[in-house]
């Protein structure tokens, strides 16, 4: 089937999506409305895709023999979580299969460190960092007055929602430092974290999502709380939509990029992160943009002209996290109280067991004003829980 033929999917079409949790399901979801079939590769078939597809292999993303198997079954191959066998993925491309996020551009992603040095390459504005082979030699640069604290540290690879990152503010601190190959950045003084999801297809149309703006759980470091317009003045969300646009176009990605910055107490905006797939900072557009990420990253991946990225109404998105100290099967408290709220829109991912702090669902809540979202979105917080049966 050649590009110009696949420009919408015809009966037999096969798009593989490498993992299957919530992103899987919610891209599965979105594809049911074109009745276009997923086929999901992941360990289990009970996570979340596997509720929403029959077509769900069960196989490691990690492994080279799963993943080429896989996709070699498929017409399009994208993914839902970074940590996926790249080389397994350049082995597809050169036997004739698409594959989106480009492989190339994913194995820089996948590691922090080329991430980082990609940015510095090519003029993105981003903290100072330095690479460290150890945690030793950190300790060792710190004492020899190299490296100043405080400093924050992140493993160059394997780091997903919060994990792998950590602040070190003493010297006695130094002896929790994450093990591994790492990058070390200089602490930023941050006003706000913020995101922008820019999409580019094969044809070269590119768009971005507005800004949204982030709360941290200070325990977790994952978001918690979204807030879409982010409170921020035009210019500054015009020059992060741009550089946005500049990043996704500049790694030749096809799909979606989520990028993350921070903005300094000097008004500095600096990328920090990205992922090359649907985020968690999108999650709100199912509900209050005309087009979700789910389907724009199909549309993006299948070559389909891109879908308007308009924000219909102000929008804010609280991530349903387990209960500290709760690990089991999940009870959902509170959902009756929260969905009696106008405007409350509940997304439950049907994980099996919860954990403390696992991401197990999300709300959004959308309002005419964004002040009132914002207060209906505090009474969810504070309604909703979940803790182990």
């Amino acid at each position: 089937m050649n590009e110009k033929n696949a420009r919408f999917p015809q009966q037999g079409y096969r798009l593989g999506v490498l993992g299957g949790g919530q992103l899987g399901k919610m891209l599965g979801i979105a594809a049911a409305d074109w009745h276009l079939p997923i086929c999901f590769l992941d360990r289990s078939a009970g996570f979340p895709a596997g509720g929403v597809s029959p077509c769900f292999t069960e196989g490691s993303f990690a492994e080279y023999d799963d993943v080429l198997a896989f996709g070699r079954q498929m017409d399009t191959v994208t993914i839902e979580i970074e940590h996926v066998n790249v080389n397994a993925l350049m082995e597809l491309e050169r036997q004739g299969i698409r594959v989106h996020p480009r492989p190339q551009a994913l194995a820089i992603i996948k590691d922090k460190g080329l991430q980082k040095q990609f940015y510095t390459d090519h003029q993105f504005p981003t903290a100072p960092f330095v690479l460290y082979e150890s945690e030793d030699h950190i300790r060792r640069a710190v004492r020899s007055g190299e490296l100043g604290l405080p400093f924050v540290q992140k493993t160059r690879t394997a780091g997903y929602d919060g994990k792998g990152v950590q602040r070190i503010g003493s010297e006695e601190e130094l002896e929790h430092l994450l093990p591994g190959p790492s990058l070390v950045e200089r602490q930023v003084n941050i006003a706000k974290e913020l995101a922008v999801i820019a999409a580019r297809n094969p044809s070269g149309e590119v768009a971005a999502f507005p800004m949204v703006e982030m709360e941290f759980n200070p325990r977790a470091n994952l978001v918690e709380f979204l807030l879409c317009p982010a409170r921020v003045s035009r210019e500054l969300a015009q020059e992060a939509e741009a550089l946005a646009k500049r990043l996704i176009k500049t790694f030749d990605i096809c799909g979606l990029l989520a990028v993350e910055f921070f903005l300094s107490e000097e008004g500095e905006l600096l990328v920090n992160e990205v992922a090359p797939r649907p985020h968690n900072s999108g999650h709100h557009t199912i509900d209050s943009c005309a087009t979700s990420q789910f389907q724009q990253h199909l549309r993006a991946v299948l070559d389909l002209p891109l879908g308007s990225t308009e924000l219909q109404q102000p929008a804010v998105m609280v991530n349903i996290l387990g209960a500290p100290e709760h690990t089991g099967p999940p009870r959902y408290e509170g959902i009756e109280n929260c969905l009696h709220l106008p405007g409350v829109h509940l997304h439950l991912y049907g994980k099996e067991v919860t954990k403390p702090f696992r991401k197990m669902g999300h709300v959004t809540v959308t309002a005419a004003k964004a002040e009132d979202a914002i207060q209906l979105a505090r009474e969810v917080r504070s309604r909703l829980r979940v803790i182990a049966d």
